[in-house]
């Protein structure tokens, strides 16, 4: 009989912990606060979120982590990662190191990506790109049930690419904090909604008051929501054309606007190189859970 999963979902203020049995019900969850800026106490607290759950479960584990940031496979450290404590450190090893087994860890986009794929919106289709629309904007690709990391482990990280075919008024687009200009995250983000609709109406709002108002009916957020859906269309028909998925799956509070399901597919008829597009634009079937799942499916791949 498979062992039950444990995923756990380390976030930059709370960490959650779920347990899966081998067809994917959740048997226990919780959540704790993270340890904000210990480096040290980030490995006690999910350590002791490991301990509780096979306590609950009276089973010894798989275990997948998902987490900021990415892991360089040159050096096995974090890095990019907004939890800037993880930054340059042997977080894999050191996790492993005081668990005693191994361990299986991606980013957030990527677990979530897995999720999808697995038993979400994303399920049975061979090919699956996963987009987190938050305070970034990451990515994440699965072909045939795994998930591709690539050589440099920085698979699906389409928001550090500039927005294609930018209009005058988008070019060269805002700073970004990786020192470049017009990345897709500053766009596309739920903070780029919002810089870009504070721009445009001239009063400062979040990316949430604009989603929200253009769910309420307001004319001036629909106008920002309509600009948004076809830089989301121009931005994702890069990865239509390259890597050609069957499903895109949208997570983050941004995926939440019904409105952008409707906008977005006609508009990548006028971006993707095909006569035909089939490929089907979703929201994220189990939703906020959506990481932590994947996480647990992560490890259970690598355990077995």
């Amino acid at each position: 009989m498979t062992q039950p999963a444990i995923g756990i979902d380390l976030g930059g203020t709370k960490s959650e912990v779920i347990v899966l049995d081998r067809a994917g019900a959740e048997l226990r969850r919780r959540r704790v606060p993270s340890p904000r800026g210990d480096y040290r106490a980030t490995i006690e607290t999910i350590a002791g979120l490991v301990d509780w759950a096979e306590e609950e479960v009276a089973a010894t584990c798989s275990v997948g982590v998902g987490h900021p940031g990415s892991l360089s496979p040159a050096s096995g450290l974090i890095r990019n990662a907004n939890s800037t404590w993880l930054n340059g450190q042997p977080f894999g090893r050191d996790l492993e190191a005081r668990l005693g087994r191994r361990v299986a860890m991606a980013n957030d986009a990527d677990c979530l990506a897995l999720s999808e794929a697995t038993d979400g919106a994303g399920a049975g289709a061979t090919s699956v790109f996963a987009v987190i629309i938050g305070t970034g904007t990451g990515g994440g690709l699965v072909l045939d049930g795994k998930l591709i990391r690539g050589a440099n482990g920085i698979a699906g990280e389409w928001g550090h690419n500039a927005l294609p075919w930018p209009t005058a008024d988008e070019f060269p687009g805002p700073g970004c904090w990786c020192g470049k200009h017009g990345c897709i995250e500053t766009w596309l983000s739920g903070t780029g909604l919002g810089r870009a609709a504070s721009e445009a109406l001239g009063r400062p709002l979040t990316g949430a008051e604009v989603a929200d108002a253009a769910m309420a009916g307001d004319p001036d957020a629909l106008g920002q929501m309509y600009a948004y859906a076809e830089r989301f269309a121009k931005a994702s028909a890069t990865v239509l054309n390259l890597f050609d998925p069957e499903v895109v799956v949208l997570g983050g509070g941004v995926s939440n606007v019904p409105l952008l399901y409707e906008l977005i597919p006609p508009a990548w008829q006028r971006w993707v190189f095909a006569d035909a597009i089939t490929t089907r634009l979703a929201r994220a079937q189990h939703g906020d859970s959506s990481g932590v799942r994947g996480a647990a499916w992560l490890g259970r791949t690598r355990a077995s």
